[in-house]
C-alpha cells in the first residue's frame, strides 16, 4: 500500500495555504503530464490569495480592447457585451466583434470569451482547449478560435476566444431538472435524430489522425506501456490530496486498487474527457449538432477514458417504463458498445472499461468532495451554489465506486 509523506497528512488547513514543501512533495509523487503540471502546480501556488472578485462586463470589455490592440486588430468596435450562462467552472462573455481581417475583409462575428475564475472546480488549460478546437476544425462540429490569452496577460487568467455556436443542450418540451447536462431526457423524436451524429462524433475524435500535428499542450504516452493510466490517475490523485479535507478510506482502496492494475494502451486516442450530453449544442428543429464544447479536460490516452465516462450513471437516465438506460439520454446501454464498435472499428476491452470506470468515479469524487467544497469555502468561484448543488452527486458516485471495487477485489 502506498503511502504519502506523513506531513501531507498533519493538518488539511495547510492545503488553504500550502508551503512550497507540501507543493513539491505532492508533486514528486504523482508524476503527470508537464502541462497539468503547470497547471496545479500554479492553482496551488496562487490559492492563498485573494478570493474571487466578480468583474464586471465594462472591465472585461476593456481588457478586450487592450488585448486586440496590442495583438493588431485591425479597426474593431466590440457591442453587445453580456454574460452566457451554463457550465460550472468558467467565466463566458459574449459579445459582437466587427473588424478588418486582412484575408477576409470586413467582418462582423458573435464571439464568446472563456476565463477561468481565480479557482475553479476544474483545473484545465485554455492553451489545450484552443489546439484541440483548432485542430477539429473540418472534422466534426466546433466553434471557430480566434484568440488565446495562455497566461492571463490580457485578463486575471488564461483566456480563449472563439465564435458563438447557436443551439441548445437540451430540448424545451422535456424537463429533467439536472445540473450541467446530466441525465437529460431528448424524448424519442430527438434521440434517433441526435444518437447517430453522437456516435460518428465519438469515433471521429477517437479516430482522429495526429501523426503529422504536435501538439504543444499534450504529451504522447508510450503504447505498450501503463504511461497513459497512470497519467491521469495522478493528475486524480493529485486533485485529491491538494483538495481535500478529510479521510476517506474508500478512496485509498480505490487509489491503490487503481495503481497496482493500471491497464497498458494499445491504441492512442484523443481523449475528449467530458463526452455527454450538455456539452453538445444542436438546433431543436432539425436535431442536428452544431458545436462539441468543453475540452478542456481532453488528452491523448485510452478510449476507454471517454466510454467509461459516458457509461456512468450519472450522465443517463432510465426510460419512462424504468426498463431501458440511456447512455447519455440517447442510446440504450444494451447497445452503446456495439454500436460504437460498429462506427468506429475499434474494441471494447472490458478489463479496461472497468479500470476507467472506477478511476472516473475517484476523479468524481475528487472534484466534487474535495475541490468544490473547497473551492466554494474559499470563496473561489462565482458560483458558488451550484459547486455545493453538485457536490450532491457524491453519493450516487461513492456507492457506485464501491460497488465497483467489490467486483474486482
Amino acid at each position: 500500500m502506498t503511502v504519502l509523506p506523513a506531513s501531507l497528512h498533519d493538518s488539511f488547513n495547510i492545503r488553504d495555504n500550502p508551503t512550497p514543501q507540501f507543493i513539491q512533495a505532492i508533486r514528486d509523487r504523482f508524476p503527470v503530464e508537464r502541462e497539468v503540471d503547470e497547471l496545479l502546480t500554479r492553482k496551488m501556488q496562487s490559492r492563498s490569495g485573494p478570493p474571487y472578485r466578480r468583474i464586471t462586463l465594462d472591465e472585461l470589455r476593456a481588457k478586450l480592447t487592450r488585448m486586440l490592440t496590442d495583438l493588431g486588430v485591425g479597426n474593431f468596435v466590440i457591442t453587445e457585451p453580456g454574460w452566457f450562462t451554463g457550465g460550472v467552472s468558467k467565466i463566458q462573455m459574449g459579445f459582437t466583434l466587427e473588424w478588418d481581417d486582412l484575408a477576409q475583409g470586413r467582418r462582423k462575428e458573435r464571439l464568446v470569451l472563456r476565463m477561468d475564475p481565480s479557482e475553479g472546480s476544474n483545473t484545465t488549460s485554455r492553451p489545450r482547449e484552443y489546439e484541440l478546437l483548432e485542430a477539429f476544425q473540418g472534422i466534426i462540429p466546433v466553434p471557430a478560435v480566434y484568440w488565446l490569452d495562455p497566461d492571463g496577460r490580457w485578463f486575471p487568467q488564461p483566456a480563449l476566444i472563439y465564435a458563438f455556436a447557436p443551439g441548445v443542450t437540451k430540448s424545451r418540451a422535456t424537463q429533467t431538472g439536472q445540473v450541467s447536462g446530466l441525465g437529460t431526457n431528448f424524448g424519442p423524436d430527438l434521440r434517433a435524430k441526435l444518437a447517430p451524429q453522437f456516435m460518428a462524433h465519438l469515433a471521429a475524435i477517437h479516430h482522429f489522425d495526429f501523426s503529422a500535428r504536435s501538439f504543444a499542450t499534450m504529451d504522447m504516452p508510450q503504447a505498450g506501456t501503463t504511461q497513459a493510466a497512470i497519467w491521469q490517475l495522478n493528475r486524480a490523485r493529485r486533485i485529491w490530496e491538494e483538495d481535500r479535507g478529510e479521510d476517506f478510506p474508500l478512496m485509498d482502496v480505490a487509489a491503490n486498487w487503481l495503481e497496482a492494475n493500471a491497464p497498458k494502451l494499445d491504441h492512442a486516442s484523443i481523449v475528449h474527457g467530458d463526452f455527454r450530453s450538455g456539452n453538445f449544442l444542436f438546433d431543436e428543429e432539425t436535431g442536428r449538432i452544431g458545436a462539441w464544447l468543453d475540452w478542456e479536460r481532453a488528452h491523448i490516452g485510452d478510449r476507454h477514458r471517454d466510454l467509461a465516462w459516458m457509461t456512468q450513471s450519472t450522465m443517463g437516465h432510465y426510460s419512462e417504463d424504468r426498463k431501458t438506460y440511456f447512455v447519455c439520454g440517447l442510446i440504450p446501454l444494451d447497445d452503446f458498445f456495439e454500436e460504437y464498435t460498429r462506427v468506429s472499428g475499434l474494441p471494447v476491452d472490458p478489463d479496461r472499461l472497468a479500470w476507467y470506470r472506477i478511476l472516473n468515479c475517484y476523479q468524481i469524487i475528487a472534484s466534487t468532495v474535495a475541490t468544490a467544497n473547497r473551492v466554494a469555502r474559499l470563496g473561489k468561484s462565482h458560483q458558488d451554489p451550484l459547486l455545493i448543488r453538485v457536490k450532491g452527486m457524491a453519493p450516487t458516485v461513492e456507492r457506485e465506486l464501491s460497488l465497483c471495487l467489490k467486483e474486482r477485489l
